[in-house]
């Protein structure tokens, strides 16, 4: 399918402010996008949300800080729309140092080892945020600046077009880097995600987006009964600090083997070396039917609530990510508070520390070359 087929038929844009609102919805309709003050970071810089929202019963909130999305509704078999993502409800809450709860990420998702990389015989050195290792871009990545946005009002989808310039030395990547996140609602209840980038340098560029799932719906519930479905035949193993040993391994006979659906919490807690670094499920998997672009990747199913997420995307691997160092001190937005394995990654990607791994595919971008990457979540029943 064409990513831009997507792109959608007639969009109303409601714009307010408190209590001011000025609302133009057209009854030819079928998406539509509410534009609000989120709120203002400490250096003044005005945080807008935007309410995309389809006709069965499907809506996404995303803010322009660090292009987050803050809320994912969905039906479930009662036709109930509930809540499936862990988020905050204040815009300090997620100025706060949060585990990526909805992020974009950028410039390179996932671990750099010891920080550093090099290019052309010559080596960069990152800001090292995850021991000895960067991780995600770096403490002041993608996922702590402000995004331009422009909505988009074609077609039977809405859609938000973030920009963000990530300039020449930014956390210590080469190059000016433009960089486009193109999230599109479709009245068929899936979320794509589309990015590009352009960059007047060579660098580096691994972009993947960071929410966390729990398809009950209810947050005082881990995510151990969600059944997921993996389509790869092989792992990326890390070595103790969680970077790739270089080597992919089998999943056969092992508690990494989702080639056919089963509950995250059937063997999370098996005697297993992989499990043990990761504290659970923390691994990259290597994807199957690469030469065929955009492809099915992986699936979520919550058997109380009936809810299906598929996950498609053009990506080489895909890192499932069990909450595992989720801890009880992050607040849910009804005053609760988030434990471990109460949601799930699944965040599709180029492998973990690519840039220092020779057989791994390339994560360079040259100038006069696009980088481009489409995931989409298809919600449904089951």
């Amino acid at each position: 399918m064409n990513f831009l087929s997507l792109i959608s038929l007639s969009v109303s844009c409601k714009g307010n402010q408190k209590d001011l609102k000025d609302t133009k919805i057209s009854k030819n309709n079928i998406v539509t996008i509410e534009k609000s003050i989120y709120g203002t970071t400490a250096k003044g810089e005005k945080v807008e949300s935007y309410l995309l929202k389809n006709q069965k019963g499907m809506e996404v909130s995303i803010i322009t800080y660090g292009g987050i999305i803050t809320s994912l509704k969905v039906p479930n078999k009662k036709g109930i729309s509930e809540e499936v993502v862990l988020g905050f409800s204040t815009l300090e809450q997620y100025m706060e140092p949060h585990p990526y709860f909805g992020a974009l990420i950028g410039r390179y998702g996932n671990r750099i080892a010891n920080a550093k990389f090099s290019l052309d015989g010559k080596t960069y050195t990152l800001a090292a945020n995850n021991g000895n290792n960067s991780l995600h871009g770096g403490p002041e990545g993608f996922h702590r600046v402000i995004w331009a946005v422009e909505e988009v009002k074609e077609g039977e989808a809405a859609s938000l077009k973030l920009k963000y310039l990530s300039k020449d030395g930014e956390e210590g990547f080469p190059g000016n880097l433009t960089v486009y996140v193109t999230y599109s609602l479709t009245q068929e209840n899936t979320l794509d995600v589309l990015y590009e980038a352009t960059t007047d340098q060579k660098t580096i560029v691994n972009l993947t987006q960071h929410t966390y799932f729990n398809l009950s719906g209810d947050f005082s519930k881990t995510v151990l009964d969600h059944e997921i479905v993996i389509d790869a035949d092989q792992i990326v193993p890390v070595d103790d600090t969680l970077i790739p040993t270089g080597k992919f391994e089998s999943v056969a006979n092992t508690p990494f083997d989702f080639r056919k659906s089963k509950a995250i919490g059937k063997e999370i807690n098996e005697a297993n070396e992989q499990l043990k670094r990761g504290l659970g499920y923390d691994h990259c998997w290597v994807l199957n039917h690469q030469e065929k672009g955009f492809r099915f990747a992986a699936s979520a199913y919550e058997p109380i609530s009936g809810r299906l997420m598929e996950v498609r995307t053009t990506e080489p691997g895909i890192q499932l990510y069990t909450g595992n160092f989720l801890d009880g001190t992050l607040p849910t937005r009804n005053g609760n508070t988030y434990a471990q394995r109460t949601g799930f990654c699944l965040e599709t990607q180029h492998y973990p520390d690519s840039p220092n791994q020779k057989d791994f595919p390339t994560t360079v971008l040259k100038p006069g070359e696009k980088y481009q990457s489409q995931t989409s979540f298809a919600f449904s029943i089951k």
